[in-house]
């Protein structure tokens, strides 16, 4: 008895289910602008904070700058004697290297009239020399003593940029003012063609950086009468009356970070296309869901039918679909063998992976064995050295029956070897990233030690030694063996640096004691750092020497020792030729030392 087939399926009742089913789509749509909202705000948020740590920190580059310069004998002779050609000749070249060197836009001084005397820029067209400038109020914060800040539009040069004033003392009188420029337009360039847009406004709302340049110097809101008058008196931007800037608040999604130190506002404005284009897409591939769950239903209920109509006519079939189940079996036979295959492929991949993991991790140690042992041999080098000079000073002294000063250079010897396992004790505590506490070293019998072993070399290639230091001992927080490694290496370098110069060759050391703790510079009159020298100088293996003389170790050891110490080692060159390195350390207490010796506990 063939079976009754069921009706065909309804396609008015789907119908009528999809249009059910439809509202669904409007907690979806709500719940991906709430998520698209979040992750575009996250993404904003990381953005802003990056953006306005790097507008801080070109700020701060230059804010100390104007208090520095201040104190320049060629500033203040210019003050003293402004009608002086030579005088202010000097003093403008010297704003113009400086400004060169810094990347400051201008560099200019002012007397306490508001008059330009000396500019970085006198030898442009729009130069600022002889202008008067006591309308900005810059100058006005600087002549009450305080740091004067100011962003706006130059009266000269017509650019925008960021304004630095400090005043110049004599004692307790001001006797000038110092200003340094900023340039930001490459802040704005720095955003890129994004779709968010950047807007950075000033305390009175209006737009000073911007991605949009018809945005710029736009008000964000009207101006009182008291902030029209300031605009006009101290000229921020090209106009006295700026456009107000309409944006409509539901076309941009904005987020907005406040600079205190600036008075700034700085938002970032994402186009609401951003989430709405997401959202559509998140809803239409919803609503096309729901349609193929639809047609899928549709398409059961008809399987469902044909599936009733091969029972039906199943004894007529079976022949048939015999013939194709051994024809299905033939390909699975053949599909299984080849999936043995590629297993078997697979699982010698992973073995090949392993391996290859196995010979990184060896080059990861062989890596770290090359860098211990280049750092334990340049290290080593010095005391070698000595105990090499000491051994054939003894020699000559034993032929000559001078048993006890030969004696003295054998005790000397054997203070090095002690020196050279405290060095190498503590390369190994350095390896293990062991910590010492800071103890109280005198600082002066640590730079003798350290002159000592360079006394031969220094002797023999006519070095004049020039010393400045206080005759009260200086206590420095250190470690006795990190201090002398320190030193030791810093003379070295600088008895380097004086064999590429000829004769006379001197070698100055002073030190002083400052609220902060006590700084010690040590100066030659070699040929200086170069300007790639003076930025990576503390690199690991950069040097200017050849192979043979060095591995580029010595200064980027130092700088690691010194900051374990809390203390600062700065690379410059004198102004009157040579290299000049300062060693910044905290004073500690006087003949007491606070943990014990690390030659002891290292």
């Amino acid at each position: 008895m063939t079976p009754t087939l069921p009706r065909r399926p309804r396609w008015r009742s789907l119908a009528l289910l999809a249009l059910c089913l439809a509202p669904l789509l409007w907690p979806l749509e709500h719940l991906a602008e709430r998520y698209y909202r979040s992750e575009l705000a996250g993404q904003n948020r990381q953005t802003l904070d990056l953006y306005v740590a790097n507008l801080l920190g070109t700020l701060h580059r230059y804010e100390v700058l104007p208090q520095i310069l201040g104190d320049l004998p060629a500033l203040r002779a210019t003050l003293g004697a402004p009608d002086e050609g030579v005088i202010q000749g000097n003093a403008n070249r010297l704003l113009k290297h400086i400004s060169a060197q810094t990347g400051a836009e201008v560099m200019y001084l002012m007397d306490t009239t508001g008059k330009t005397l000396a500019a970085s820029n006198w030898d442009k067209h729009d130069s600022f020399v002889g202008r008067n400038f006591s309308f900005r109020p810059y100058f006005s914060e600087a002549m009450a003593g305080r740091l004067g800040r100011f962003f706006g539009l130059g009266t000269t040069s017509a650019k925008r940029g960021y304004f630095f004033a400090a005043a110049v003392h004599d004692r307790e009188k001001i006797i000038g003012v110092l200003v340094v420029k900023v340039d930001l337009d490459h802040t704005e360039s720095l955003w890129g063609k994004t779709p968010e847009q950047l807007l950075v406004t000033d305390h009175n709302g209006v737009v000073i950086l911007t991605s949009r340049p018809e945005w710029r110097f736009r008000s964000t809101r009207p101006l009182s009468d008291e902030e029209n008058k300031a605009v006009a008196a101290i000229q921020p931007y090209p106009t006295r009356d700026p456009k107000p800037l309409s944006l409509d608040p539901n076309a941009w999604l904005t987020q907005t970070r406040q600079i205190e130190e600036t008075g700034w506002s700085v938002s970032i404005l994402a186009p609401r296309t951003l989430i709405d284009r997401p959202v559509r897409t998140v809803v239409a591939i919803g609503g096309a869901t729901l349609l193929v769950l639809m047609l899928l239903l549709g398409l059961m209920m008809q399987r469902r039918r044909h599936y009733l109509e091969r029972i039906a006519f199943e004894a007529k079939t079976r022949q048939e679909l015999e013939g194709r189940v051994a024809e299905r079996t033939s390909d699975l036979e053949g599909l299984n063998r080849r999936l043995k295959q590629e297993v078997l492929e697979r699982e010698h991949a992973q073995q090949e992976l392993v391996r290859a993991q196995d010979d990184l991790v060896q080059a990861g140690k062989l890596s770290a064995l090359g860098t211990m042992s280049a750092s334990i041999s340049h290290e080593l080098n010095q005391p070698l050295a000595a105990i090499r000079s000491y051994a054939e000073n003894a020699e000559v002294l034993l032929d000559h029956q001078r048993t006890e000063d030969a004696r003295g250079n054998l005790k000397l010897i054997s203070e090095l070897t002690g020196r050279m396992a405290s060095i190498i004790a503590h390369l190994r505590a350095f390896a293990r990233r062991d910590r010492h506490a800071p103890e109280s070293v005198a600082l002066q019998p640590a730079l003798d030690d350290a002159l000592a072993l360079l006394a031969k070399r220094r002797r023999s290639m006519e070095v004049e030694l020039i010393r400045d230091l206080p005759a009260a001992t200086l206590w420095v927080e250190a470690g006795e063996t990190r201090l002398r490694q320190v030193l030791g290496n810093l003379l070295a370098n600088a008895l380097d640096a004086l064999t590429e110069k000829g004769p006379p060759r001197k070698l100055w050391l002073s030190a002083q004691s400052t609220a902060d703790g006590v700084t010690l510079y040590i100066r030659d009159n070699g040929p200086g750092f170069c300007l790639e020298a003076l930025g990576r100088a503390g690199e690991p293996f950069y040097t200017t020497k050849t192979r043979t003389q060095g591995l580029g170790l010595g200064l980027a050891i130092c700088d690691t020792l010194m900051r374990a110490f809390g203390g600062e080692l700065s690379f410059s060159n004198h102004k009157e030729g040579g290299a000049l390195i300062t060693l910044k350390l905290r004073a500690g207490a006087p003949g007491v030392s606070l943990q014990p010796s690390e030659d002891r506990s290292a």
